[in-house]
């Protein structure tokens, strides 16, 4: 593995944060929650852009285009300059964990840009989780809209997103992977965390499942509630979309245009294919009653983080028009 690094790529609310504790309850893993190292990366100019920067961009990524033109492996030396930003810090984050010889980065974003990462990284170890779209969206508007499932979709919509990025990528990276679904892991995490161990060459510390006895203290982003009700692997929210869903006729038609506008061969990579994805949904009766929320300080704080964003949304779609108003002219004007 390159410079001792492992990727757990999952989208939000699919169980990320779970999966690497229990990794990171290893011997030898080192891991912190959503370090976002590669994602500003992957936005210099050279491989994507940026839609708004305190400098020029399209200048700025024009001429590194020209700079990179001009060394002597050309966008190999670019890839590999990249590599060596990271593994510096990397390593050294490594390093203030004595006896940890692999460190493990979980960021939901990095699955937006995953192509990007594997040109960076092509030799890490890639452990990619996927649960039930609906699960992952029902998790979502759950926890950050109050439950308001049409404005969690048209602020972000996440299942849309992620399914057919990560989907593609377990089909064409062309990289040995390990899959790991969600629901697998919870009804049998004693199997799959051996496997997981098994992938990435380290041996086998079964107590590993037991996340909460190892005392994590983490620092960085990421959801520190949900995962710390259990100190190891749990079935009790496996199917409670179906519940949400179930409860409410017009969260369920959104949910069945998302499943629509998806790809079943996508759904099918993704380990949920389209002939059972509405099993659990048949399978509930009745309109469960809803639990009262629970308020703690990181709620307060990322419902406070949505309802500041919902203020500028209806000023984005007039700064976008300007920004590529500018773009055009930065094009035509440019010598």
């Amino acid at each position: 593995m390159s410079c001792g690094v492992a990727f757990v790529v999952g989208s939000p609310r699919s169980g990320s944060t779970l999966l690497a504790r229990m990794i990171g309850s290893h011997s030898a893993v080192y891991g912190r929650p959503e370090p976002h190292l590669l994602t500003p990366l992957a936005h210099l100019g050279y491989f994507d852009n940026v839609d708004k920067a305190p400098y020029d961009h399209v200048l700025a990524a024009e001429s590194t285009r020209q700079f990179v033109e001009d060394l002597p492996a050309g966008e190999q030396d670019y890839v590999d300059a990249l590599r060596a930003y990271s593994d510096l810090l990397y390593e050294r984050m490594l390093s203030t964990r004595p006896g940890k010889q692999v460190f493990l980065d979980k960021t939901p974003a990095y699955a937006l840009v995953l192509d990007f990462i594997a040109r960076i990284y092509p030799d890490a170890r890639f452990v990619v989780l996927t649960r039930h779209p609906l699960a992952v969206f029902s998790s979502y508007a759950e926890s950050f809209f109050d439950g308001d499932y049409q404005a969690a979709h048209d602020y972000n919509p996440i299942t849309e997103r992620y399914v057919p990025a990560i989907a593609g990528f377990l089909r064409n990276s062309g990289l040995p992977l390990c899959h790991v679904v969600y629901e697998k892991l919870v009804a049998d995490p004693e199997a799959e965390l051996a496997r997981v161990f098994d992938y990435l060459g380290l041996p086998n510390e079964e107590d590993a499942v037991d996340y909460g006895e190892h005392g994590h203290v983490e620092k960085g982003l990421g959801d520190p509630i949900g995962v710390a009700r259990h100190k190891r692997p749990s079935t009790d929210s496996m199917h409670k979309w179906a519940a949400e869903v179930a409860a409410d006729p017009a969260r369920e038609a959104l949910c069945r245009n998302i499943i629509a506008r998806l790809d079943p061969a996508d759904l099918q990579t993704w380990g949920h294919p389209l002939d059972t994805i509405w099993q659990p949904l048949e399978e509930i009766s009745g309109k469960p009653q809803r639990k009262p929320r629970k308020w703690d300080r990181y709620s307060v704080e990322r419902r406070a983080i949505v309802m500041l964003r919902r203020r500028v949304q209806a000023s984005r779609g007039l700064r976008k028009l300007m920004s590529t108003a500018r773009l055009g002219l930065d094009v035509l004007l440019r010598d």
